[in-house]
């Protein structure tokens, strides 16, 4: 077989039944258990203007040198970037049409970052995900997580740990700015011990280097002080207020005093579910937290918000190493056979459908043989065969593919006796 000319973009890849089939089920229990929460669908632009996205932090990897953006062709030049998370395209929707809050509601589809390739993270990559903005109750918070946990469990995910912070009130008199003080002294006497990248984190974004995954780094991480202990009296009420929460629902959690998350924006709660069933260190499978200033930060009055997002594809590893939420049957109720030129199994084929039935056929005037073989590699439970004798009598051969009996029936009759076998 000669080379394809053209091959997927490195980091992407074409996603083919039955695993499209399991993915798109995994969306549609999402959208389930967040409709039961009252969350609405939104759908946001792919692509945003640079500086919605821009909002998240200059510090973040996401915006210095993960995001895919160009200018489009208008005289000036807008610059654009397709979104690497959801989260600010949200808040740049309500700052811009305002709906009445709280305004809750979720979202899936592909976002975009140039990483490097590795197992569960590609450059386009599936999320799906909620947002409530326009309240700072720390129900809202309880509200937001348990969702996420029930959907793990809806799925048959077993093992999946979740791990909570606060990360307290931004501002000059707020809890974070005490915080940062104190870890960028830590951080200036240990200096040394650092890794080179992380050494420049600290310059940037002191609260970044908790993040840091790098063996060099563990020790001065482990000995960092720790946000919980500067939380003023607010923010401590809040942080309990959602422990008690998750507490009186049965969600176990885990107190992690250095998560931080990736994005700059975070304020408050912050949390991650991880699976650690995925081997390595990248067993993250989604997070967030509040961000109580990111939509005034896009031109909208001050308001509260708190989210996640989950992302599918390494869901669905998870979903592989627990042995769960296998790909959905993918196959038709009924396999049409037609051997007298195809018109007969296109109208047989379309009452079918319009009846409710997933149907199929063959083309190109194939054999009978050549067409039952298809029928067979179908899965399909009925096979209706369309030969000269029937269409003459007007009559049509209904087949089971289970036990191999057949009979004949009158075709105003075929959907009736279908649904009666069916039934079953």
């Amino acid at each position: 077989m000669a080379e394809p000319t053209f091959r997927a973009p490195k980091g992407t890849r074409d996603i083919l039944a039955p695993d499209s089939t399991r993915l798109r089920a995994l969306v549609d229990e999402f959208a389930r258990l967040a409709g039961h929460s009252g969350f609405g669908e939104v759908v946001s632009p792919i692509f945003e203007d640079l500086g919605v996205f821009k909002r998240l932090g200059e510090s973040t990897d996401v915006v210095s040198k993960e995001m895919f953006d160009f200018c489009d062709k208008g005289d000036p030049p807008q610059r654009l970037a397709l979104r690497p998370e959801l989260t600010a395209g949200i808040c740049r929707a309500y700052a811009e049409h305002r709906p009445v809050p709280p305004w809750k509601v979720w979202y899936e589809g592909p976002q975009f970052r140039y990483e490097q390739p590795q197992a569960g993270r590609y450059r386009q990559f599936t999320q799906v995900g909620v947002e409530v903005l326009g309240t700072d109750d720390p129900q809202a918070d309880v509200d937001v997580i348990v969702l996420g946990a029930r959907f793990f469990e809806s799925l048959g995910l077993g093992r999946i740990e979740l791990a909570l912070n606060s990360l307290g009130s931004p501002g000059d008199s707020g809890s974070r700015r005490a915080y940062e003080q104190a870890l960028v002294e830590y951080l200036a006497q240990n200096r040394s011990l650092l890794s080179t990248q992380s050494q420049v984190t600290v310059e940037r974004n002191p609260l970044r280097v908790l993040d840091s995954k790098r063996e060099q780094d563990a020790a001065v991480i482990a000995g960092a002080p720790v946000m919980v202990d500067f939380l003023d009296d607010e923010s401590a009420a809040h942080f309990a207020a959602v422990r008690a929460g998750l507490d009186a629902v049965g969600v176990a959690y885990e107190i992690s005093p250095r998560l931080v998350r990736g994005l700059d924006y975070y304020t408050r709660t912050t949390f991650e579910f991880a699976a650690p069933a995925l081997a390595g260190a990248q067993n993250a499978v989604g997070g967030g937290g509040r961000y109580d200033g990111l939509v005034e930060d896009l031109g909208g009055p001050p308001t509260p918000g708190i989210g996640f997002a989950l992302g599918v594809d390494r869901i669905l590893l998870a979903c592989d190493a627990e042995g769960v939420f296998a790909a959905p049957a993918d196959g038709v109720d009924v396999f049409v056979v037609d051997v007298t030129g195809g018109t007969a199994a296109l109208m047989v084929c379309d009452r079918l459908r319009r009846a409710g039935m997933a149907v199929d056929r063959s083309y190109g005037g194939r054999s009978m043989k050549a067409q039952m073989k298809v029928a067979d590699r179908s899965g399909a439970s009925f096979a209706v065969i369309i030969g000269d004798d029937e269409l003459a009598a007007g009559v049509l051969t209904l087949r089971d593919m289970v036990d191999g009996s057949q009979y004949r029936v009158e075709a105003p009759r075929l959907v009736g006796e279908l649904i009666r076998k069916r039934r079953r």
